[in-house]
């Protein structure tokens, strides 16, 4: 069982955030509780080659901003090249910075990002008038950006992606006049909440947002709430372990993340928000949760995807301990994160003896089912390693999984914690 109350790491996504709006912000700027995980170190790399002082001590980070137009390469590069690593984040929203500066910069990232698609980027900023090439027409890594004068876009999104929408964003603080984005279902929203403190012009109307340049940004500090998609997994092993109850304080609770709380109090879990607040513009709350043993099933459609993209691998494993069947569906952006999520968890999940049915945008998971064990292939997928580490709380035997390392990414210290808490 898991015992005990901790103090979550920092949000990845706001992390990621914090750092390259501090960048092109004019002063100092804090930030406290900075997630230093490999994706966000990538971030701080890159924003470092190009000239930005970054100071890092503990899990604060000091960052003096250039200002908007104030990034640079070395004199002597005339095509700077920036290595992602495995940050879908760190490329997207970087390229919307790149675009409105006067350099040229190639952009490249591992195995794992020369397979992820970038043509949802690529495109609208070459509407804007951003000059990219790269392989597959700029669909792949590397991809090389020529910023320069940018001008306005009224662009409706043909998918649901937060990473996209910000990119789009602060591309637009370089246009030549009020930007338009419109979203179909509304996706993560840190982006417009942070700028907005940076002193960006920026309205949001439901899933209508107008942008207006600015000249510059101002500095700011900033703290980082504990990320939910890392508490999940913390979460889903309470409820599935007998005995288990489990308090995780200061977790960020912005309304377009909490999908896996809608969907754990659904399923019948014991969950209970305490001493809900604000802090930095962000919805901020401890988490308490304990063991459940009456799961039920349910379905989770278009209408909760964009709320919790990153955690159906492991609302899967939560499934495997629910009577009825737990239904995933128009979750096809799943196939394009850092594996094919869907048949990562289903092929896994079947390996473990797990009753699950593959569709082509989700799964079907029939439960309860009990899991034996074997080796997972994790993809280098944090997410999918940390899923079935939790499956191997309530399996029969054993389960290894052939990487562990890649949970670095997102959730340093993540088995000393596991193990604090295990009773």
């Amino acid at each position: 069982m898991l015992k005990g109350s901790f103090e979550l790491i920092g949000d990845k996504s706001i992390s990621h955030r914090a750092i390259m709006f501090s960048s092109i912000s004019q002063g100092k700027n804090k930030i406290s509780n900075f997630l230093m995980g490999q994706d966000c170190l990538s971030t701080v790399n890159c924003f470092r080659k190009m000239g930005v002082n970054i100071e890092i001590n503990n899990n604060e980070v000091y960052v003096t901003g250039k200002g908007l137009r104030g990034l640079k390469t070395n004199d002597n590069i005339d095509n700077l090249l920036l290595d992602v690593g495995n940050s879908g984040t760190t490329i997207r929203l970087m390229m919307g910075i790149l675009a409105g500066q006067n350099f040229k910069t190639t952009i490249i990232g591992d195995e794992s990002i020369g397979r992820r698609p970038m043509k949802r980027v690529t495109d609208p900023l070459r509407q804007m008038g951003a000059i990219i090439t790269g392989k597959d027409d700029a669909n792949l890594t590397p991809i090389t950006i020529e910023g320069g004068k940018l001008t306005h876009i009224d662009y409706h999104m043909p998918v649901s992606s937060a990473q996209v929408k910000s990119a789009l964003i602060l591309a637009s603080l370089y246009g030549d006049d009020t930007s338009f984005i419109h979203e179909k279902v509304k996706s993560r929203n840190h982006t417009e909440i942070m700028l907005k403190s940076f002193g960006a012009d920026i309205q949001v109307n439901n899933l209508d947002i107008k942008i207006n340049p600015v000249e510059e940004l101002f500095n700011r500090d900033i703290y980082v709430p504990g990320d939910i998609s890392s508490a999940a997994f913390i979460i889903v092993g309470a409820l599935i372990c007998e005995g288990s109850e489990v308090l995780i304080k200061n977790v960020g609770l912005n309304e377009t993340r909490v999908g896996i709380i809608e969907v754990i109090k659904k399923m019948n879990g014991k969950i209970e928000i305490v001493d809900e607040r604000k802090i930095c513009g962000e919805k901020v709350g401890d988490i308490l949760v304990s063991y459940s043993p009456n799961l039920i099933g349910t379905t989770i459609d278009k209408d909760l995807i964009p709320k919790l993209i990153d955690e159906i691998p492991i609302i899967a494993i939560l499934a495997t301990r629910a009577e009825g069947n737990t239904i995933i569906k128009d979750a096809a952006e799943l196939k394009v994160k850092e594996s094919n999520r869907i048949k990562s968890v289903v092929d896994n999940l079947k390996l473990l003896g797990a009753n699950v049915e593959e569709l082509e945008d989700g799964m079907i998971i029939k439960g309860k089912s009990s899991l034996s064990g074997g080796t997972i292939k994790t993809f280098n997928d944090h997410r999918i390693a940390m899923s079935f580490s939790i499956a191997n709380l309530i399996s029969n035997q054993s389960i290894i999984l052939d990487n562990d390392k890649c949970i670095d990414i997102s959730f340093p210290g993540y088995f000393n914690l596991l193990k604090k808490l295990s009773k």
